[in-house]
């Protein structure tokens, strides 16, 4: 995978995209290496943040594999992403995304897979594949709308529309704004939250939840109430609460979060962008965006 690097820590596994002179564009190679890593990150790797080398995040499909495929080709390439981004979403652990710079069609499909999105100031969202006579091939069908809406998508597809880091939170692409270059480190933070929390109950977030939000009325609580129930009979959580009726747990208060951290950063937006962050993705959306993908 030598498109990729793999990082371990307390919990916590970085992986990083390594394309950085094709601004992390996805080839084939890639893609599959993000499968293999994900069908197995380790027993011991409980989050993972999925981060990338050089100024961009993922520029997206790397157009050089695109231009000599059949539709029948096309149609098994897609669902291979499809496969690769199920299990990311879908898989045993949390993901935190680190975004900066380009975050463009199969790389917003890309981290649209995430749990979790941390934005720096640099950070830009694009989906050109009308400009190239294209369609999104990642799930991003699904994935961006669930995020924005498809009324927003469909505005970024037709107009090709360029949101920055501002304006992708505000309409739901990323849950963190960041000073430039700390993206890494606070994903880091907030997975290493993550691993902190009982098992059991980020199982219930990335399996039971998004099943819940999806069904019915009746059926979303009948699932939550014996979600609810096997969490709370678990040895962990009963330990927990016994900690906490016991005072040696902490309390929640404003700026704190549940393990007793300063958290003001969690409950409001990074300052503005700078010049330089804006500046930077104003040159990338008129000299690199609209003319590739990669």
């Amino acid at each position: 995978m030598s498109s990729l690097s793999i990082d371990r820590m307390d919990g916590v596994a970085v992986l990083t995209l390594r394309r950085p002179a094709k601004r992390n564009a996805l080839d084939d190679a890639t893609v599959l290496g993000v499968e293999e890593f994900f069908r197995k990150p380790g027993a011991d790797v409980h989050a993972v943040v999925l981060d990338a080398e050089g100024d961009h995040f993922s520029a997206g499909l790397d157009l050089g594999e695109l231009t000599e495929r059949c539709a029948e080709e096309a149609l098994e390439h897609s669902l291979m992403w499809h496969r690769v981004f199920d299990t990311i979403e879908g898989g045993r652990v949390p993901v935190v995304a680190a975004l900066k710079g380009a975050v463009i069609g199969g790389g917003l499909e890309l981290a649209a897979c995430a749990h979790i999105r941390v934005a720096e100031p640099s950070t830009f969202y694009a989906l050109p594949e009308g400009q190239r006579g294209l369609f999104v091939g990642g799930g991003g069908s699904v994935r961006i709308p669930r995020l924005i809406g498809a009324h927003r998508m469909a505005d970024m597809m037709l107009t090709g529309r360029v949101l920055d880091a501002a304006e992708g939170q505000a309409a739901g692409l990323s849950q963190y704004l960041t000073e430039e270059g700390g993206a890494r480190a606070r994903a880091l933070e907030i997975a290493e939250r993550i691993v902190a929390n009982a098992p059991l109950t980020n199982f219930a977030v990335l399996q039971a939840l998004p099943g819940i939000a999806e069904a019915s009325p009746a059926g979303g609580l009948l699932l939550e109430s014996l979600m609810s129930a096997v969490a709370a009979g678990s040895r962990d959580a009963q330990e927990r609460m016994r900690a906490f009726l016991e005072g040696r747990a902490a309390k929640i208060a404003a700026g704190q979060d549940s393990h007793g951290k300063d958290d003001r950063r969690a409950r409001s937006s990074a300052p503005p962008a700078r010049r330089s962050g804006t500046s930077r993705r104003s040159a990338a959306t008129s000299a690199g965006w609209s003319r590739s993908d990669s």
